[in-house]
């Protein structure tokens, strides 16, 4: 049986935490900065939690390690 292997790209996207919660860095600040407010700039700082109804196929399909 081969092993189970982390998707490389959910290893650069999220981050598990100690209590099982999945953490995500929030979409929309890549490009096009110009467009947006600085408020929405401000808001989509840091990481947030993820829902848990997602986070719980994150864990099961993309990163059974962690």
């Amino acid at each position: 049986m081969p092993k189970m292997k982390t998707k490389s790209g959910a290893k650069k996207r999220f981050k598990i935490t100690g209590t099982g919660k999945v953490l995500y860095a929030q979409r929309g600040k890549r490009h096009g900065m110009i467009k947006r407010t600085n408020k929405q700039i401000r808001n989509l700082r840091g990481t947030t939690v993820l829902f848990e109804g997602d986070a719980v196929k994150v864990r099961k399909f993309w990163m059974p390690h962690g």
